[in-house]
């Protein structure tokens, strides 16, 4: 922006640099994902992923292990767990309608969320026509500024007037700065304090750190006033202390920001900038607090504390929606452009029509949780292109860009409890932005309205306390007799306890640890592991283990559940079953004749002619037949 020939300057001003804040950061499905030994209650499994699901019912595959409760939904419904009986994640959207705006919209969104889960949703920013635009200088006074000064001073009311091209509704506003006024960065001898130029015999101002000179005013006339009553300054080392200023001109009500403005704050240099931890060298070891600090006018925490971080001011800028646009000398573009954009602060050089046509936004995710969530952000323009960043250039008055926003989350705080944070979405410049209100959900609530709790159960563990289990004992619901204390154990018509694959407890079956696999069911009949496989799973996953055989689900059929019952497969062109020549086995034609062959018995082509089918023969009667021998002409023996 301020080259060697300065008037490049006022002809390409302000910039609206493209969204320099890259995408925070998006589980398999199955039941490997789901399953696991360590998983030991509800919270457990609903960790391992938004597709899993806990079965809280009481007696559910009696006896197996807890991590048997933890499962794919369809996998516990098919396993006798039905959906009132199930724990799993629910992911809600819900947008408070009843907040009016003018620009962004929806302003309030609320999210339930659990580990691994995502949803997404879209805001809408609207470009006003004619927007209102408050733009403050922020101008470097060092005595190498002089002549840069001195130009401003004699073109900068007409670069104020171009502005108004495109916002009727412009005001400005002028502060000043140099560095901090403490040794080294000034010479301290008494006669150089009060003039820093003394030695070439010109009267200049002393050094300060921000000086705030005209609040926002769209009074034409005082903003020319002020810029030509300005006189330069004096220091001691190169780099400036820019971003110390920008930061009070950010945060400082005094400055007059409107609320409804897009805001521009121009910082005008020829050198660097000084940045966090540079004031040791002078003995300043405090850091900066981010917040105001201007007494009359001048600020006076320069001398008590460190220059922000870069971080710091760029949070700041954000929090506050301005833009920062940054007017430096050619040999400084390199360092700014390589110090600010990688830490996401505003640094282009482009005309003001395209920074008051460009639409971008930023996310911000609270500190104590940035590390559990992720947010990815798809801008849809105007003319229905699809950016890479978050913006959207050209953007016309009237117009609306969509933002495709998507919030994930990664886990749960450590003490794995519930939490609520805030997610803001800021459209850069714009004085609206959209809340985020997720609500993560950590901790199992195991039933409807409690009903498991007022049983006295553990339902996130799926089983009862001892209390409760003597209660029941007490209440005669377990029968205990004498001559045959376990009959609840054995299944009808068998005289073996828990199909000898556990013990009896209190007329339930507790089933053996197998190696080779979990023993479950109210009798331990049913396990994993006993059964024919099929496709290298057991029943082929159309089915439960009960006894070493396997019982299918509807629609299956086989020693494996490998067969369906439909015979659907099997029903050749003519409507036929296997063309009514075979069965239908497995879902496969078996033909009833060996000379039979196809896919639907189809085939026979060892089956007599159409001649021979149809040849009537008496019946009973021997067949005469009459071969005649053709005669051979002599000759070559060789030849026919």
């Amino acid at each position: 922006m301020l080259m060697p020939d300065s008037s490049l300057f006022f002809n390409c001003l302000l910039s609206l640099p493209p969204s320099l804040y890259p995408p925070l950061v998006s589980v398999s499905s199955g039941a490997s994902v789901c399953w696991s030994p360590s998983v030991t209650s509800c919270t457990d499994c609903l960790r391992r992923g938004p597709q899993c699901a806990w079965c809280f019912k009481e007696d559910f595959l009696n006896g197996a292990g807890l991590s048997q409760r933890c499962d794919l939904p369809e996998n516990l419904r098919r396993r006798g767990c039905g959906p009132e009986f199930t724990e799993q994640s629910e992911t809600k959207v819900e947008v408070n309608a009843t907040i009016s705006s003018t620009q962004v919209s929806p302003q309030d969104i609320s999210i339930n969320l659990r580990p691994g889960a995502e949803a997404s949703f879209i805001v809408s920013v609207k470009q006003l026509e004619r927007y209102p635009v408050d733009l403050y200088y922020l101008v470097d006074v060092s005595a190498s500024m002089q002549e840069n000064l001195d130009h401003l001073k004699t073109v900068g009311v007409a670069l104020s007037l171009r502005m108004t091209e495109h916002s009727s509704d412009l005001w400005l506003g002028f502060g000043s700065f140099v560095d901090k006024p403490v040794s080294p960065y000034i010479n301290v001898h008494p006669s150089k304090i009060s003039n820093p130029c003394s030695d070439y015999e010109i009267r200049c101002r002393p050094a300060h750190g921000f000086h705030h000179v005209l609040s926002m005013t769209g009074n034409m006339s005082e903003f020319t006033r002020v810029i030509k009553r300005q006189r330069i300054s004096g220091n001691m080392d190169t780099p400036e202390g820019g971003l110390d200023a920008m930061l009070q001109a950010a945060v400082c009500q005094v400055i007059g920001w409107r609320p409804e403005a897009k805001r521009l704050l121009l910082l005008m240099t020829d050198q660097p900038s000084h940045l966090a931890l540079d004031s040791r060298l002078a003995g300043i070891v405090r850091p900066h607090d981010g917040l105001c600090h201007l007494e009359n006018n001048v600020y006076t925490g320069s001398t008590r504390m460190d220059h922000p971080s870069v971080g710091q001011l760029s949070d700041k800028l954000l929090e506050n929606h301005i833009y920062s646009i940054f007017a430096v000398e050619k040999q400084q573009y390199q360092w700014y452009e390589i110090t600010l954009t990688l830490t996401f602060i505003s640094f282009h050089f482009c005309s003001a029509q395209r920074l008051l046509s460009e639409v971008a936004v930023s996310v911000s995710v609270e500190d104590k949780a940035v590390s559990r969530y992720w947010v990815s952000v798809s801008p849809i323009c105007p003319d229905g292109s699809t950016a890479k960043d978050r913006s959207c250039s050209g953007v016309q008055p009237d117009q609306t860009v969509y933002f495709n926003i998507t919030v994930g989350q990664h886990s749960c705080p450590n003490d794995g409890e519930d939490e609520d944070i805030t997610v803001m979405v800021h459209p850069v410049g714009y004085n609206e932005s959209t809340v985020i209100r997720i609500h993560s959900k950590c901790r199992c609530s195991c039933g409807l309205m409690g009903r498991c709790q007022d049983d006295n159960q553990s339902p996130c563990t799926g089983t009862q306390d001892g209390s409760r289990q003597r209660q029941r004992q007490e209440q005669g619901l377990m029968k205990d007799s004498n001559t045959d204390r376990n009959w609840s154990c054995r299944a009808d018509g068998s005289d073996v306890e828990c199909s000898g694959r556990g013990v009896c407890d209190c007329g339930r079956c507790v089933c053996e640890q197998s190696r080779l696999g979990t023993v479950y069911g109210k009798y331990c009949e049913m396990d994993d592991f006993s059964c024919p496989y099929e496709g290298g799973l057991l029943c082929g996953r159309r089915g439960v283990c009960v006894s070493g055989e396997c019982v299918c689900d509807d629609g299956w059929t086989g020693e494996s559940c490998g067969c369906p019952v439909s015979t659907a497969t099997c029903q050749s062109l003519n409507g036929l079953i296997c063309s009514g020549r075979g069965r239908c086995v497995c879902g496969k034609c078996v033909c009833d004749d060996p000379k039979h062959s196809g896919d639907f018995c189809e085939r026979c082509p060892a089956c007599q002619s159409s001649c021979q089918s149809h040849w009537d023969r008496p019946p009973d009667r021997p067949v005469e037949m009459h071969i005649q021998v053709p005669k051979m002409p002599l000759g070559d023996p060789w030849q026919c």
